[in-house]
Protein backbone atom coordinates (compact mmCIF):
# COMPACT_ATOMS: atom_id res chain seq x y z
CA UNK A 1 0.00 0.00 0.00
CA UNK A 2 1.50 3.28 -1.03
CA UNK A 3 1.78 5.97 1.60
CA UNK A 4 2.47 8.83 -0.79
CA UNK A 5 -0.43 11.05 -1.68
CA UNK A 6 -1.99 9.79 -4.94
CA UNK A 7 -3.44 12.10 -7.53
CA UNK A 8 -7.08 13.11 -7.05
CA UNK A 9 -6.97 12.25 -3.34
CA UNK A 10 -7.86 13.95 -0.09
CA UNK A 11 -5.57 13.56 2.94
CA UNK A 12 -6.52 14.30 6.54
CA UNK A 13 -4.50 16.77 8.62
CA UNK A 14 -3.12 13.80 10.53
CA UNK A 15 -1.95 12.18 7.30
CA UNK A 16 -3.56 8.90 8.37
CA UNK A 17 -6.33 8.98 5.77
CA UNK A 18 -5.99 8.86 2.02
CA UNK A 19 -8.93 8.51 -0.38
CA UNK A 20 -8.33 7.84 -4.04
CA UNK A 21 -11.21 8.26 -6.44
CA UNK A 22 -10.87 5.75 -9.24
CA UNK A 23 -13.92 7.02 -11.13
CA UNK A 24 -15.62 10.35 -11.44
CA UNK A 25 -18.82 10.37 -9.33
CA UNK A 26 -21.03 10.60 -12.41
CA UNK A 27 -19.49 7.42 -13.80
CA UNK A 28 -19.51 5.24 -10.72
CA UNK A 29 -22.97 3.89 -11.40
CA UNK A 30 -22.74 3.95 -15.22
CA UNK A 31 -25.68 6.33 -15.06
CA UNK A 32 -24.44 8.84 -17.60
CA UNK A 33 -26.22 6.92 -20.34
CA UNK A 34 -28.52 4.56 -18.45
CA UNK A 35 -27.63 1.86 -20.93
CA UNK A 36 -28.00 -0.85 -18.29
CA UNK A 37 -31.56 0.34 -17.59
CA UNK A 38 -32.51 0.38 -21.27
CA UNK A 39 -31.09 -3.09 -21.75
CA UNK A 40 -32.85 -4.50 -18.70
CA UNK A 41 -36.28 -3.01 -19.38
CA UNK A 42 -36.36 -3.95 -23.07
CA UNK A 43 -35.57 -7.64 -22.58
CA UNK A 44 -37.92 -10.43 -21.57
CA UNK A 45 -38.25 -10.98 -18.70
CA UNK A 46 -37.48 -7.44 -17.58
CA UNK A 47 -34.62 -6.84 -15.13
CA UNK A 48 -32.90 -3.97 -13.36
CA UNK A 49 -29.37 -3.95 -11.87
CA UNK A 50 -29.36 -4.09 -8.03
CA UNK A 51 -27.06 -1.03 -7.97
CA UNK A 52 -30.19 1.11 -8.47
CA UNK A 53 -31.38 0.16 -4.98
CA UNK A 54 -28.84 2.52 -3.50
CA UNK A 55 -29.72 6.16 -3.73
CA UNK A 56 -29.75 7.99 -0.37
CA UNK A 57 -33.24 6.75 0.50
CA UNK A 58 -32.42 3.20 -0.54
CA UNK A 59 -29.33 3.18 1.68
CA UNK A 60 -31.40 4.39 4.63
CA UNK A 61 -33.99 1.67 4.05
CA UNK A 62 -31.32 -1.01 3.83
CA UNK A 63 -29.93 0.08 7.21
CA UNK A 64 -33.47 -0.35 8.59
CA UNK A 65 -33.73 -3.81 7.01
CA UNK A 66 -30.57 -4.92 8.82
CA UNK A 67 -32.27 -4.27 12.15
CA UNK A 68 -35.56 -6.07 11.41
CA UNK A 69 -36.46 -9.09 13.55
CA UNK A 70 -36.98 -11.25 10.44
CA UNK A 71 -33.65 -10.25 8.88
CA UNK A 72 -31.33 -12.63 10.72
CA UNK A 73 -28.33 -12.16 8.41
CA UNK A 74 -26.64 -9.09 9.92
CA UNK A 75 -26.98 -10.01 13.59
CA UNK A 76 -26.02 -13.64 12.97
CA UNK A 77 -22.85 -12.78 11.06
CA UNK A 78 -21.96 -10.10 13.63
CA UNK A 79 -22.28 -12.61 16.48
CA UNK A 80 -20.03 -15.09 14.64
CA UNK A 81 -17.45 -12.38 13.96
CA UNK A 82 -17.42 -11.33 17.61
CA UNK A 83 -16.60 -14.89 18.62
CA UNK A 84 -13.91 -15.59 16.04
CA UNK A 85 -12.17 -12.22 15.42
CA UNK A 86 -9.35 -12.94 17.87
CA UNK A 87 -8.70 -16.29 16.22
CA UNK A 88 -8.64 -14.64 12.79
CA UNK A 89 -6.02 -12.18 14.01
CA UNK A 90 -3.95 -15.03 15.48
CA UNK A 91 -4.06 -16.99 12.21
CA UNK A 92 -3.18 -14.09 9.89
CA UNK A 93 -0.81 -12.16 12.12
CA UNK A 94 0.00 -8.62 11.02
CA UNK A 95 -1.96 -7.96 7.85
CA UNK A 96 -3.61 -5.23 5.85
CA UNK A 97 -7.42 -5.49 6.04
CA UNK A 98 -9.11 -4.84 2.70
CA UNK A 99 -12.90 -4.61 2.81
CA UNK A 100 -15.10 -4.77 -0.28
CA UNK A 101 -18.32 -2.78 0.01
CA UNK A 102 -17.23 -1.33 3.34
CA UNK A 103 -20.19 1.03 3.81
CA UNK A 104 -20.29 2.28 7.39
CA UNK A 105 -17.53 -0.20 8.43
CA UNK A 106 -19.57 -1.30 11.47
CA UNK A 107 -18.34 -4.92 11.46
CA UNK A 108 -14.82 -3.75 10.69
CA UNK A 109 -14.52 -2.47 14.24
CA UNK A 110 -14.78 -6.02 15.54
CA UNK A 111 -11.73 -7.01 13.49
CA UNK A 112 -9.79 -3.86 14.32
CA UNK A 113 -10.41 -4.43 18.04
CA UNK A 114 -9.06 -7.98 17.76
CA UNK A 115 -5.89 -6.93 15.93
CA UNK A 116 -5.36 -3.99 18.28
CA UNK A 117 -5.72 -6.19 21.38
CA UNK A 118 -2.95 -8.42 20.04
CA UNK A 119 -0.67 -5.44 19.47
CA UNK A 120 -0.75 -5.76 15.69
CA UNK A 121 -0.51 -2.74 13.34
CA UNK A 122 -3.78 -1.45 11.92
CA UNK A 123 -3.84 -0.85 8.17
CA UNK A 124 -7.31 -0.64 6.62
CA UNK A 125 -8.16 -0.38 2.92
CA UNK A 126 -11.93 0.08 2.44
CA UNK A 127 -13.44 -0.08 -1.06
CA UNK A 128 -16.83 1.43 -1.89
CA UNK A 129 -18.42 3.27 -4.79
CA UNK A 130 -19.29 6.20 -2.50
CA UNK A 131 -16.37 8.46 -1.62
CA UNK A 132 -18.63 10.26 0.86
CA UNK A 133 -19.37 7.08 2.81
CA UNK A 134 -15.68 6.15 2.75
CA UNK A 135 -14.64 9.51 4.18
CA UNK A 136 -17.28 9.69 6.92
CA UNK A 137 -16.72 6.13 8.12
CA UNK A 138 -12.93 6.47 7.95
CA UNK A 139 -12.92 9.68 10.00
CA UNK A 140 -15.04 7.98 12.64
CA UNK A 141 -12.62 5.04 12.76
CA UNK A 142 -9.56 7.28 12.94
CA UNK A 143 -11.02 9.05 15.96
CA UNK A 144 -11.34 5.75 17.81
CA UNK A 145 -8.14 4.02 16.68
CA UNK A 146 -5.14 6.36 17.11
CA UNK A 147 -2.68 4.04 15.34
CA UNK A 148 -4.97 3.27 12.38
CA UNK A 149 -3.86 4.02 8.82
CA UNK A 150 -6.65 4.20 6.20
CA UNK A 151 -6.12 4.16 2.45
CA UNK A 152 -9.54 4.12 0.79
CA UNK A 153 -10.46 3.45 -2.83
CA UNK A 154 -13.68 4.89 -4.24
CA UNK A 155 -14.75 2.73 -7.17
CA UNK A 156 -16.08 -0.62 -8.25
CA UNK A 157 -14.67 -3.87 -6.86
CA UNK A 158 -13.21 -4.79 -10.23
CA UNK A 159 -11.38 -1.51 -10.71
CA UNK A 160 -10.18 -1.25 -7.11
CA UNK A 161 -8.92 -4.83 -6.93
CA UNK A 162 -6.92 -4.28 -10.10
CA UNK A 163 -5.19 -1.25 -8.61
CA UNK A 164 -4.28 -2.14 -5.02
CA UNK A 165 -0.56 -2.39 -4.51
CA UNK A 166 1.37 -4.97 -2.44
CA UNK A 167 0.81 -4.59 1.27
CA UNK A 168 3.39 -2.89 3.48
CA UNK A 169 2.57 -5.44 6.16
CA UNK A 170 3.62 -9.11 6.02
CA UNK A 171 0.21 -10.18 4.71
CA UNK A 172 -3.18 -9.03 3.45
CA UNK A 173 -6.75 -10.17 4.09
CA UNK A 174 -9.52 -9.28 1.62
CA UNK A 175 -12.89 -9.29 3.41
CA UNK A 176 -16.16 -9.86 1.57
CA UNK A 177 -18.65 -10.20 4.40
CA UNK A 178 -22.37 -9.52 4.61
CA UNK A 179 -23.46 -12.37 2.28
CA UNK A 180 -23.04 -10.16 -0.82
CA UNK A 181 -21.56 -13.07 -2.76
CA UNK A 182 -25.12 -14.40 -2.98
CA UNK A 183 -26.13 -11.48 -5.20
CA UNK A 184 -23.87 -12.82 -7.97
CA UNK A 185 -24.90 -15.64 -10.27
CA UNK A 186 -22.46 -18.50 -10.74
CA UNK A 187 -20.69 -16.91 -13.74
CA UNK A 188 -20.39 -13.54 -11.99
CA UNK A 189 -19.14 -15.34 -8.88
CA UNK A 190 -16.37 -17.08 -10.83
CA UNK A 191 -15.26 -13.78 -12.34
CA UNK A 192 -15.31 -12.03 -8.99
CA UNK A 193 -13.24 -14.73 -7.28
CA UNK A 194 -10.67 -14.57 -10.09
CA UNK A 195 -10.33 -10.82 -9.40
CA UNK A 196 -9.86 -11.48 -5.68
CA UNK A 197 -7.19 -14.09 -6.40
CA UNK A 198 -5.37 -11.69 -8.74
CA UNK A 199 -5.21 -9.12 -5.91
CA UNK A 200 -3.65 -11.58 -3.43
CA UNK A 201 -0.16 -12.95 -3.10
CA UNK A 202 0.30 -16.65 -2.33
CA UNK A 203 -0.11 -17.08 1.43
CA UNK A 204 -2.51 -14.14 1.83
CA UNK A 205 -6.10 -14.42 3.06
CA UNK A 206 -9.74 -14.09 1.95
CA UNK A 207 -12.50 -13.74 4.58
CA UNK A 208 -15.92 -14.59 3.15
CA UNK A 209 -19.40 -14.45 4.68
CA UNK A 210 -22.14 -16.61 3.10
CA UNK A 211 -25.79 -17.13 3.93
CA UNK A 212 -26.60 -20.84 4.16
CA UNK A 213 -29.55 -22.90 2.95
CA UNK A 214 -32.38 -23.15 5.45
CA UNK A 215 -36.18 -23.64 5.61
CA UNK A 216 -38.18 -21.68 3.05
CA UNK A 217 -40.40 -19.90 5.59
CA UNK A 218 -37.39 -18.39 7.38
CA UNK A 219 -35.86 -17.15 4.13
CA UNK A 220 -39.05 -15.68 2.69
CA UNK A 221 -39.85 -13.86 5.94
CA UNK A 222 -36.41 -12.21 5.84
CA UNK A 223 -37.18 -10.70 2.42
CA UNK A 224 -40.87 -9.90 2.98
CA UNK A 225 -40.97 -8.44 6.47
CA UNK A 226 -44.25 -7.62 8.19
CA UNK A 227 -43.40 -3.92 8.50
CA UNK A 228 -43.00 -3.62 4.73
CA UNK A 229 -39.50 -2.13 4.88
CA UNK A 230 -38.12 -4.53 2.28
CA UNK A 231 -41.09 -3.77 0.03
CA UNK A 232 -40.35 -0.05 0.35
CA UNK A 233 -36.68 -0.73 -0.42
CA UNK A 234 -37.58 -2.64 -3.58
CA UNK A 235 -40.15 -0.07 -4.75
CA UNK A 236 -37.72 2.78 -4.08
CA UNK A 237 -35.72 1.54 -7.05
CA UNK A 238 -38.48 2.93 -9.27
CA UNK A 239 -38.37 6.29 -7.49
CA UNK A 240 -34.61 6.30 -8.04
CA UNK A 241 -35.14 5.77 -11.77
CA UNK A 242 -37.76 8.53 -11.78
CA UNK A 243 -35.43 11.23 -10.47
CA UNK A 244 -32.32 9.99 -12.24
CA UNK A 245 -33.89 9.50 -15.67
CA UNK A 246 -36.94 11.81 -15.64
CA UNK A 247 -39.34 8.90 -15.25
CA UNK A 248 -43.01 8.57 -14.33
CA UNK A 249 -43.20 5.20 -12.58
CA UNK A 250 -46.23 5.18 -10.25
CA UNK A 251 -45.03 3.01 -7.36
CA UNK A 252 -48.62 2.47 -6.18
CA UNK A 253 -49.16 0.44 -9.36
CA UNK A 254 -46.38 -2.02 -8.53
CA UNK A 255 -45.94 -4.44 -5.67
CA UNK A 256 -43.01 -6.16 -4.01
CA UNK A 257 -42.73 -9.92 -4.64
CA UNK A 258 -40.02 -12.09 -3.12
CA UNK A 259 -39.90 -15.88 -3.03
CA UNK A 260 -37.44 -18.71 -2.49
CA UNK A 261 -36.60 -20.66 -5.61
CA UNK A 262 -35.90 -24.08 -4.08
CA UNK A 263 -34.45 -25.48 -7.32
CA UNK A 264 -31.83 -22.74 -7.65
CA UNK A 265 -31.45 -22.23 -3.88
CA UNK A 266 -31.96 -18.49 -4.16
CA UNK A 267 -34.30 -15.74 -3.08
CA UNK A 268 -35.66 -13.84 -6.09
CA UNK A 269 -36.95 -10.29 -5.72
CA UNK A 270 -39.30 -8.78 -8.27
CA UNK A 271 -41.51 -5.75 -8.80
CA UNK A 272 -44.90 -6.86 -10.12
CA UNK A 273 -47.15 -4.63 -12.21
CA UNK A 274 -50.69 -4.45 -10.79
CA UNK A 275 -52.24 -3.48 -14.12
CA UNK A 276 -51.67 -2.86 -17.80
CA UNK A 277 -49.61 0.32 -18.00
CA UNK A 278 -46.89 2.21 -19.83
CA UNK A 279 -44.00 4.09 -18.26
CA UNK A 280 -41.71 6.70 -19.77
CA UNK A 281 -38.10 7.47 -18.83
CA UNK A 282 -37.72 10.83 -20.52
CA UNK A 283 -33.98 11.33 -20.51
CA UNK A 284 -33.49 7.81 -21.91
CA UNK A 285 -36.21 8.32 -24.57
CA UNK A 286 -37.62 5.00 -23.41
CA UNK A 287 -41.24 3.87 -23.22
CA UNK A 288 -41.87 0.60 -21.40
CA UNK A 289 -45.12 -1.37 -21.52
CA UNK A 290 -46.27 -3.69 -18.74
CA UNK A 291 -48.98 -6.32 -18.75
CA UNK A 292 -50.86 -7.15 -15.52
CA UNK A 293 -48.67 -9.29 -13.21
CA UNK A 294 -45.60 -8.78 -15.41
CA UNK A 295 -42.48 -8.41 -13.28
CA UNK A 296 -39.11 -6.68 -13.17
CA UNK A 297 -36.47 -8.95 -11.66
CA UNK A 298 -34.41 -6.79 -9.28
CA UNK A 299 -32.19 -9.14 -7.26
CA UNK A 300 -31.15 -12.67 -6.43
CA UNK A 301 -29.73 -13.81 -3.11
CA UNK A 302 -28.20 -17.26 -3.40
CA UNK A 303 -28.03 -19.52 -0.36
CA UNK A 304 -25.05 -21.80 -0.07
CA UNK A 305 -24.22 -25.30 1.12
CA UNK A 306 -21.23 -24.94 3.41
CA UNK A 307 -19.43 -28.06 2.19
CA UNK A 308 -20.00 -27.21 -1.47
CA UNK A 309 -18.72 -23.64 -1.21
CA UNK A 310 -15.60 -24.88 0.59
CA UNK A 311 -14.86 -27.31 -2.22
CA UNK A 312 -15.42 -24.63 -4.86
CA UNK A 313 -13.07 -22.22 -3.12
CA UNK A 314 -10.44 -24.89 -2.62
CA UNK A 315 -10.57 -25.79 -6.32
CA UNK A 316 -9.65 -22.18 -7.12
CA UNK A 317 -6.72 -22.18 -4.71
CA UNK A 318 -8.54 -20.40 -1.87
CA UNK A 319 -8.09 -23.11 0.76
CA UNK A 320 -10.31 -22.76 3.87
CA UNK A 321 -8.18 -22.53 7.01
CA UNK A 322 -11.07 -22.24 9.45
CA UNK A 323 -14.85 -22.13 9.11
CA UNK A 324 -17.21 -20.71 11.72
CA UNK A 325 -20.98 -20.85 11.89
CA UNK A 326 -23.76 -20.16 14.40
CA UNK A 327 -25.56 -22.79 16.44
CA UNK A 328 -28.40 -22.95 13.90
CA UNK A 329 -25.94 -23.17 10.98
CA UNK A 330 -27.76 -20.32 9.28
CA UNK A 331 -24.62 -18.39 8.28
CA UNK A 332 -21.00 -19.24 7.53
CA UNK A 333 -17.77 -17.29 7.83
CA UNK A 334 -14.78 -18.78 6.00
CA UNK A 335 -11.14 -17.75 6.31
CA UNK A 336 -9.29 -18.93 3.21
CA UNK A 337 -5.60 -18.81 2.30
CA UNK A 338 -4.36 -18.51 -1.27
CA UNK A 339 -2.12 -21.39 -2.25
CA UNK A 340 -0.09 -21.82 -5.39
Amino acid sequence: MTVSKPANSSVSSEHRLQIKRLLEPTLVISSSTGGDVVKGLTQMPKTLPPRYFYDDRGSELFEQICGLPEYYLTRTETAILQKCASEIAQITGACEIVELGSGSSTKTRILLDAYQQQGLPLHYLPIDVSAGILESSALSLLADYPSLQVYALAGTYELALSQIEPSELPSRMICFIGSTLGNLNSQECDLFLSQVIAALQVGEYFLLGVDLQKPKHILEAAYSDRQGVTAAFNLNMLEHLNWRFDGNFDTTQFEHWAFYNETEHQIEMHLKSKCKQSVELGSLKLNVHFEPDETIHTEISRKFNLNTIQQELKAKGLVPQKVWTDENQWFGLLLCKLQA
